[in-house]
């Protein structure tokens, strides 16, 4: 077997490129532009998006340079290493002319390789079918990689991260309402008062019952055991809430008149967690709240308005057995005043038991002194509540109160006990949601002012309420709202200066309600 090694250098393209070229008899053939593009019985690979294709190329110009090699094996004055300067003008032409093919050859491919490079883009199998259809064959052992390995696509920038209030809030939340109504009183009375109502007192008009704003972190075991809870308040209502609340001068407002709740919560390490509060809160009596929108109907009840108070100022202790039994204990100044009226303190609990998710009852007590600057007498209250919910759609509450304290006079030095007055109550409930949108409640009480220690009057009363309710979007609330309330004695004004033994009340009711929990 013969075979030929010539290697020259193409001045054609100003001797950039140096060639090696072998031949054997068997007439095959490998070439080489340079080391580092081609190398004999070297294995090429292609690499893109984690593809790999080993090509063997042969090249496209194998039959004219074997042949070319092969006619000049048989030509007698040419040796295989040996460049002579005697090699006759007319093969010497003919060697340049094949030179000249070789290289249009290598043109074509070099073009090839870089319609290649362009296609990488496009994945790995645009690469291949690249490899497969345009790029020639070689022999099994391949020249080492035609294209170096292109460098990884950048990794797209990450997408900004969506700033939301809520986010920025961290674990505080924001919320509150805007309660506004119009109402009207069928007596039409001068004063444009509707008697024994509380918060939506004017008729004939509009009025703003509340704005209320609140600020709420709760103590969490597993982050941060110190929470708190500011709600500030604004309108009739909040004027009721803190009417007794007077400055040291008798006439300027205190100094806590437009905040309804501030306390600090902390969640002790015992057992499951005790939770203490220290500040001003709402009373736990009662199956009535301050807010509207938390309530079955939009006016409050009698027992609201006059069995139980509105808020304490001190401190609480709670503690949840589990699921099903909760106690917490009071310590606090009295009723209705962060600033106390007399030296004593007024103590109670509530227990909370929730047998299933569809009954529920709780039971508050609490006892202390409130006459002012005197604590030789002390107000009982009991106040019960029962919920039920057969269904999803229908609820039931009873609401029971039971009070007592005596009559004192405080103007004269010392104070003179008077006679021991008692008031008690019951309410019914009955609610009933048609869908998300449309609920309707119906509230039925009874209040017997025995003494007439609350209203100021010994009278019965009796009052029965019809809500029909739309939320409109989620977060409006609207409210038509009939009531009658009786009484066993005329006390309700009728016009200018008379008086008759009920009143006949519509109010129209809207709340906006937001939450910053339900931003995003």
């Amino acid at each position: 077997m013969s075979s030929i090694d010539l290697s020259f250098t193409n001045y054609l393209d100003k001797g950039q490129s140096k060639y090696a070229l072998d031949c054997d008899s068997s007439g095959s053939l490998l070439f080489a532009r340079s080391p580092q593009i081609f190398n004999r019985n070297k294995q090429t690979t292609f690499k893109g998006e984690g593809v790999t294709s080993n090509t063997s190329i042969r090249s496209r110009v194998s039959v004219a340079l074997c042949g070319l090699m092969m006619a000049l094996i048989g030509a007698p004055s040419l040796r295989a290493q040996t460049h002579s300067d005697t090699v006759p003008q007319a093969q010497s032409a003919d060697l340049a002319q094949r030179v000249q093919d070789l290289e249009k050859e290598l043109k074509d491919l070099r073009g090839e390789l870089a319609a290649m490079k362009q296609t990488r883009a496009s994945g790995p199998r645009a690469i291949a079918e690249v490899a497969s259809t345009t790029m020639p064959s070689l022999p099994a052992s391949a020249p080492e990689p035609l294209v170096q390995d292109a460098a990884p696509a950048a990794a797209p920038a990450p997408a900004p991260e969506k700033i939301s209030l809520s986010g920025l809030l961290g674990p505080t939340t924001l919320s509150g309402f805007v309660d506004t109504y119009y109402g009207y009183n069928s007596n039409q009375p001068a004063n444009r008062i509707n008697q024994y109502h509380n918060f939506e007192i004017n008729s004939g008009q509009f009025g703003l019952n509340m704005i209320e704003l609140v600020a709420d972190k709760a103590p969490d075991a597993t982050a941060s055991r110190l929470g708190y809870h500011i709600a500030l308040g604004f309108g009739q209502a909040m004027n009721q809430v803190n009417a007794t609340e007077i400055g040291p001068g008798g006439t300027e407002l205190n100094f806590d008149q437009y905040l309804k709740e501030g306390y600090l919560e902390y969640l002790a390490p015992v057992g499951k967690g005790l939770q203490i509060n220290l500040g001003k809160f709402v009373t736990p009596a009662g199956a009535e709240v301050i807010e509207s929108k938390d309530n079955w109907n939009y006016s409050r009840g009698l027992l609201f308005a006059w069995a139980i108070p509105y808020f304490h100022f001190g401190m609480s202790a709670k503690y949840a057995f589990n699921d099903k039994y909760a106690l917490t204990a009071y310590l606090v100044n009295g009723w209705n005043n962060s600033v106390d009226n007399n030296s004593g303190k007024t103590t109670g609990f509530s227990f909370a038991w929730t047998p299933n998710k569809k009954v529920s009852l709780i039971e508050n007590y609490l006892v202390g002194p409130e006459a002012s600057n005197f604590n030789g007498t002390f107000r009982h209250l009991s106040d019960t509540v029962l919920t039920y919910s057969p269904t999803a759609k229908l609820s039931l509450m009873a609401n029971y109160d039971y009070g007592q304290d005596h009559f004192v006079d405080t103007t004269v030095a010392p104070p003179v006990t008077g006679p021991m007055a008692h008031w008690s109550g019951i309410a019914g409930y009955i609610r009933y949601a048609f869908n998300d949108k449309w609920t309707f409640a119906t509230r039925g009480e009874y209040f017997d002012d025995h003494d007439g220690f609350a209203t100021g009057a010994t009278q019965h009363l009796s009052e029965f309420t019809a809500t029909l309710q739309r939320t409109i979007a989620k977060s409006i609330i609207s409210r038509l709202e009939y009531r009658r309330d009786m009484s066993n004695q005329d006390t309700f004004p009728f016009r200018t200066g008379l008086f008759k033994d009920n009143q006949n009340t519509v109010t129209v009711g809207v709340i906006y309600a937001f939450s910053s929990a339900d931003a995003k």
